[in-house]
């Protein structure tokens, strides 16, 4: 929902009904008064106020439609919707049949669309930005995933005495890599390589 129409007491609380159901702040919005409260004489010829706000278009907003675009032309019947957000981050999900197509191998499809949504984002904003993109709970099953291989990997390197080259992959499963491992003295990590094709290595600490 872009734009609500609230009526309230006062044009202030006619805005602030409008803020609750938009789940914005006055920073984020536009407001036109539609009516002017009036008190009128002893009650007769009251009448509330009327707003509408609408919210203002974001960068974020940009990423999103760009992804919908992109689903659209690709035949996949899916939705996407902004489930948490801040001024510097947007939680974002896709919804519908053919959502888990858009995951890919190893979150493959998920993470190009994450890293080409945020190239739009980027060249609307002078502010770093960053739109977290999910479907079918991928991203936290990938987590699991990811912290279990990396204690392998440890235990292989620690065992071998020779580098561990994990797959590339985006800079939020980088990290996740490189703060699991850090609890570990006896590998360490480091990311190598330009992106999107950026990997983690993880070699023996010398003693």
């Amino acid at each position: 929902m872009r734009e609500v129409s609230k009526y309230g007491r006062t044009v202030a609380e006619a805005v602030s009904f409008a803020l609750e159901e938009l789940n914005a702040t006055e920073d984020q919005v536009g407001t036109e008064i539609l009516i002017q409260p009036r008190s009128g004489f002893l009650g007769i010829g009251a009448r509330k106020a009327l707003v509408r706000v609408k919210l203002n278009e974001t960068s974020f907003d940009e990423g999103i439609r760009y992804l919908e675009n992109i689903v659209h032309e690709i035949g996949c019947s899916a939705h996407i919707q902004v489930m948490d957000k801040s001024k510097r981050v947007w939680r974002c999900v896709l919804f519908g049949k053919d959502a888990s197509r858009l995951i890919g191998r190893h979150g493959e499809t998920l993470n190009a669309l994450q890293f080409l949504a945020n190239r739009v984002v980027a060249r609307h904003s002078d502010f770093r930005m960053k739109l977290l993109l999910d479907a079918e709970n991928y991203r936290e099953i990938r987590k699991k995933a990811l912290i279990s291989l990396s204690e392998r990997a440890a235990a292989q390197v620690v065992r071998s005495g020779k580098v561990y080259r994990f797959k590339s992959m985006p800079d939020f499963e980088r990290k996740l890599i490189h703060v699991e491992l850090a609890k570990n003295d006896k590998v360490k990590t480091q990311s190598v390589g330009d992106e999107p094709y950026r990997y983690v290595t993880l070699t023996p600490r010398s003693r």
